[in-house]
């Protein structure tokens, strides 16, 4: 299915593969206007709502680490973690952890309400029942407003310049049939001082999609590299019941979906290697044309960190100049630049109960969480860790030295039964900043083991809620809570 942005109207709608003689490929059903599961296709809805509520800034870093909310535990389609990643190179790659944390952080409500907003007419059940599963396809769209939605995003930003600033609600309507037309003779009345998506985010959010994508799904793109500027997004759907290729231009939207009409899932069946070449394909029939034009007098210019993608603090050593949606002045301080103090050669960390204040070193450091810093710097090799504190120095406390990956604080774990019917163990990871440090294991108060180095360790705890310490060499403690459910009972 293909619209044109400006002038609102249908350029092709096939609603399927019409051979009535074969019964088995149901021709008759209008695949366009069936509820699908959307997979990955509203990741960039969702970051183009974050930028423009303002909740992150284009390059805010999000976190990419094991991840369990509440019993739910998404997974990045390669399997893989980066620690932190930034937030339009997330979208990029369709990493799915990054975009489960940022709906944890936007809230799943408000982004139900975004959606309904926007115009989608499948969520027929409350907020609630979607969960944070709303962003990985666990809803139903259909292409009819998927591609209506992205049509209606081009045309705001097509019109940045046209209506004083303001904004045209028609231009997310219905799209129009070639011979139909709209009466705009209204239009400049009808305009409004805000819309869904601000002119600034949604050039963004178009920006992070023409961005090369090499997601675990998606990682063969390059073979069907455009002569002409797309943003574009893919999405598979669980089970490989759906694959989605969505791509536009300031002219078109072209919307591909390939799957079979009954739902019936197939094994292989990716967006990129089904739905993606059949959009460039038409896209190669189109007219190239030029890229959006920057919407310029709606951005603002903002000093951002270059690490750490958010607004530069006073700790901050490598500072960029971005252009963002207005919103971005609400998004807080980079969380991650501290000074940190060393002995004088720069090797160790002091405090002043061991170093006099007039011989220490005052350094600003980028320092990441525990669990981040754990992933982050095995593919970021110029990643620096903290030194050491100074043997005889200690620490003072509060430096977050220890966290745990799995499980994380009140989580509730299962543990299966294996193949010969024992009982199986859960694994419970932690990172300690110090790399040869030694962390003692205790659940319940009693201690279990001692690791270095790799601090994982198997256990088969009893169904029931513990108690986990860890205690490093130096006394600091971390203390979390978690359940192991009952073996699931025999049904009769």
């Amino acid at each position: 299915m293909g619209f044109r942005c400006k002038k609102g109207t249908v350029l092709s709608y096939v609603g399927n593969i019409y051979q009535p003689e074969n019964t088995e490929l149901e021709s008759h059903v209008d695949m366009i206007k069936a509820p699908r599961s959307p997979g990955s296709t509203l990741k960039p809805i969702l970051y183009a709502s974050m930028l423009n509520d303002g909740f992150i800034l284009p390059k805010t870093l999000i976190a990419d680490i094991p991840t369990q909310i509440g019993g739910y535990s998404p997974q990045n389609y390669d399997m893989g973690y980066d620690g932190a990643i930034q937030a339009d190179r997330a979208l990029s790659r369709s990493l799915n952890i990054p975009a489960v944390k940022m709906l944890q952080n936007y809230k799943y409500q408000r982004f139900y309400d975004k959606l309904k907003q926007l115009g989608f007419t499948t969520l027929n059940k409350p907020a609630d029942h979607y969960g944070l599963s709303l962003i990985l396809g666990g809803s139903e769209v259909t292409m009819w407003d998927l591609a209506r939605t992205y049509m209606g995003m081009a045309r705001t930003l097509n019109h940045f310049n046209d209506y004083k600033g303001r904004y045209n609600p028609h231009d997310y309507d219905e799209p129009l049939y070639v011979n139909e037309q709209r009466d705009k003779r209204f239009d400049e009345f009808e305009t409004e001082v805000n819309s869904a998506i601000d002119h600034g985010s949604i050039w963004n959010a178009f920006n992070a999609m023409e961005e090369l994508m090499r997601p675990g799904e998606e990682g063969l793109w390059e073979q069907f590299s455009s002569s002409q500027r797309l943003a574009w997004k893919t999405g598979t759907s669980f089970g490989f019941r759906d694959a989605w290729a969505v791509g536009l231009n300031p002219n078109y939207v072209v919307c591909v979906w390939v799957g079979n009409a009954d739902g019936e899932g197939r094994p292989g069946l990716t967006s990129i290697d089904a739905a993606a070449p059949v959009m460039f394909d038409i896209f190669k029939q189109l007219p190239v044309v030029k890229w959006f034009k920057t919407p310029t007098s709606k951005l603002k210019k903002i000093v951002v960190c270059k690490e750490s993608g958010y607004k530069a603090g006073e700790y901050c050593t490598d500072k960029v100049i971005q252009l963002v949606s207005p919103a971005g002045e609400k998004t807080g301080l980079c969380p991650y630049h501290k000074m940190v103090h060393l002995d004088r050669t720069g090797t160790y960390r002091v405090t002043d109960e061991c170093e006099a204040p007039s011989a220490m070193v005052h350094k600003s450091w980028f320092i990441l969480p525990p669990s981040m810093e754990y992933y982050y710097k095995i593919k970021n090799s110029d990643y620096k860790e903290l030194p050491p504190f100074k043997p005889g120095c200690g620490d003072a406390g509060n430096n977050f030295v220890m966290e745990m990956i799995y499980p994380r604080n009140y989580a509730t774990v299962y543990i299966p039964v294996e193949f010969d019917g024992t009982r199986g163990k859960i694994v419970l990871n932690a990172t300690h900043r110090n790399a040869s440090a030694k962390i003692y294991w205790h659940i319940d108060n009693e201690y279990v083991a001692t690791t270095k180095n790799y601090h994982q360790l198997a256990v088969s705890p009893a169904p029931g809620k513990h108690i986990l310490t860890l205690v490093d060499e130096n006394g600091e403690r971390l203390v979390q809570h978690f359940t192991v459910l009952e073996k699931e009972k025999e049904k009769n």
